[in-house]
């Protein structure tokens, strides 16, 4: 079972990033006293839409705050496509969170965005007052980020929404095969927008280029001390069953180092799960709540 998304439940705002860029945002509720906003932070190429069935789960019970990087959903293209960066992005976040007044938050990073939250622990710690790595660990397989590289922004354009929806599938099913068609066309829907009579992709073209500069005949930098940096706070990780970014062997070896880890593997789903399924939000939902009495 699922949970649907509906009509728009969210107010659309836009921060100003410290170099000028506008940069938006989607707030699901109202800051709910004693509990932690909730900050969703997307993968690469994607966007808040992503978080979309989450949010409306969780927004009666605390606020969900869901950002677009720059280059990505509605926020604005940086016409350097070299500021499609790790420290330029956390910045980026810093400035979302300051201009919401958000002191503290529980981060749900996937993949890049579970990075972005490792990466913070080292940059504004307090500001974490849980993390939830959907996806993401301190090792990354290269051949889930060269898998990533053979596609991203090399898609043909689909003619219409159901073209997109069989488009997702011919290259996501063997790896998702727990997804229902409401699934995969909600992830098209967060993937292609309508322009112009035409479906273009969510994110601007140059932001490939970051992976060109990627190598993948040696193993990636590793993330052992950005995780570390995690300690004093609650962490949950997610895995999809199939995941090829992050291995059970790496989750095991997180476990080693935090005990009290919080785990949670998808059945069903690949890189990266979508959070949308009952057991997931239940699970998401119940580890905010211990991140709420941790900070109490």
């Amino acid at each position: 079972m699922q949970v649907q998304a509906g009509e728009a439940a969210f107010e659309s705002l836009f921060v100003t990033a410290t170099d000028g860029l506008k940069l938006h945002v989607r707030v699901y509720g109202k800051p709910v006293p004693g509990r932690l906003p909730l900050l969703c932070l997307a993968g690469l190429s994607r966007n808040a839409g992503d978080f979309d069935v989450l949010a409306r789960a969780l927004s009666a019970e605390r606020q969900v705050i869901a950002p677009d990087y720059r280059g990505r959903g509605l926020s604005e293209w940086d016409e350097k496509w070299e500021n499609y960066a790790l420290p330029v992005e956390l910045n980026d976040v810093l400035a979302v969170t300051t201009v919401l007044g958000v002191e503290r938050c529980v981060f749900l990073g996937t993949s890049r965005g579970g990075i972005l939250t490792m990466l913070m622990s080292a940059v504004r710690p307090n500001l974490i007052g849980g993390a939830i790595l959907n996806d993401i660990g301190p090792v990354i397989e290269g051949t889930g980020l060269a898998r990533i590289k053979s596609y991203l922004g090399k898609l043909p354009e689909p003619k219409n929404l159901d073209e997109a929806v069989a488009l997702l599938k011919s290259i996501g099913a063997s790896r998702f095969p727990a997804l229902s068609d409401d699934d995969w066309r909600g992830q098209a829907t967060s993937i292609w927008t309508e322009k112009d009579g035409r479906l273009v992709a969510t994110f601007d073209p140059a932001l490939t280029r970051t992976l060109e500069q990627v190598s993948f005949d040696q193993p990636m930098p590793t993330l052992w001390p950005q995780f570390d940096g995690l300690a004093a706070m609650p962490v949950m990780v997610i895995r999809g069953e199939h995941s090829d970014i992050l291995t059970a062997d790496t989750v095991e070896a997180m476990a080693a180092r935090r005990p009290d880890l919080d785990i949670l593997t998808v059945p069903g789903q690949g890189h990266a799960p979508l959070l949308t399924d009952l057991p997931t939000i239940g699970r998401i939902r119940a580890f905010a709540g211990r991140c709420d009495q941790a900070g109490a």
